[in-house]
């Protein structure tokens, strides 16, 4: 449901303004990705009626458009930032970044890094690597604030620290980092705006710098207000019985899912049966809900109900 709304607000904003919507996989990461998962995404998207001009599935001139094709352009952005002295070498460990009581706490976002690796003389690297300890590449910078606007929070300002300090490019396990490849392909595929939710805006610092040293433009960012359980717990895996395919499995409509998170979201004034195309017309960004939206505990009761609304307006 969550990812439902990110990409219902995505797909409105680019339709009112004759835009196009690219569907790009994030498969970089072996232990989250399988083909399984990404067939699923494009069967749901397709039954809820958000359908995408470009990427995969579908093609386009800016392919490929999955990452696992895409690690020769992020290796060679790496050489590049390390040639300007900006990356460099990191041997700790999660189990020992755990352990550093000084580093400050951000919320729940983890801790910011405390630049051990960043001085380290070129004999403690070879000892670390003589010792068979395998390096992630970070990235630094001086803590110096950034400053970006987002289209519904308003101007942000996080100083390096607070946004987690020098982060990895590429993990110590060859796995490229997310917050690199996702500039690299929206620069390599001219996207101009991203929608995605507000529990990741603390990221969007991360990647504004890496768009400033590469020298391309800032593309808009839309955070959404998260889609919450009843007890107001972010959907995750364990909220299983909330993906679209089970629900769909359960007669619940794809009307009544954009129905409702339309109505719940502020974009809608009734809770009705509605289709994307719908709500393109009346859509503006100013009518969002700034707060999360919070799923009742009888949702499934909600939308069964909602569903069933079509088959009575056609029986007569």
């Amino acid at each position: 449901m969550g990812n439902v709304w990110s990409f219902l607000v995505c797909w409105l904003s680019t339709k009112k303004d004759y835009g196009s919507i690219v569907l790009r996989i994030e498969d970089i990461d072996p232990d989250r990705s399988k083909p399984e998962f990404a067939q699923a995404i494009q069967r749901d998207l397709t039954w809820l009626g958000l359908t995408w001009d470009e990427g995969i599935g579908v093609g386009g001139a800016h392919g490929p458009y999955t990452q696992s094709e895409s690690t020769a352009l992020y290796q060679q952005a790496i050489e590049a930032l390390e040639k300007d002295g900006l990356v460099y070498p990191c041997f700790c460990t999660r189990k020992e970044l755990r352990s550093l009581a000084s580093a400050p706490h951000m919320k729940d976002y983890g801790s910011a890094y405390p630049e051990i690796c960043l001085h380290l003389s070129k004999a403690e690297r070879a000892a670390h690597i003589a010792a068979g300890r395998h390096a992630s590449l970070r990235l630094h910078r001086a803590n110096s604030p950034i400053v970006f606007t987002d289209a519904l929070c308003g101007e942000q300002t996080y100083s390096w620290m607070e946004c987690g300090g020098d982060f990895p490019l590429r993990r110590s396990d060859g796995v490229y980092a997310y917050q690199l490849a996702v500039v690299l392909d929206d620069i390599r595929q001219g996207i101009t705006q991203i929608v995605r939710g507000e529990d990741i805006l603390h990221c969007t610092p991360r990647q504004v710098y890496l768009y400033e040293l590469l020298g391309c433009p800032v593309p808009e960012y839309i955070h959404v207000p998260l889609v919450l359980d009843f007890k107001h717990e972010r959907l995750a895996k364990r909220h299983a019985h909330f993906e679209i395919a089970k629900m769909r499995e359960q007669g619940i409509t794809a009307e009544a899912i954009i129905g409702y998170l339309a109505y719940a979201g502020g974009l809608s004034p009734t809770l009705q049966l509605c289709t994307p195309e719908h709500l393109i017309k009346a859509f503006d960004i100013a009518k969002l809900s700034r707060i999360p939206i919070v799923l009742p505990e009888n949702i499934f009761e909600v939308l069964t109900q909602l569903s069933r609304t079509r088959s009575v307006s056609a029986s007569r």
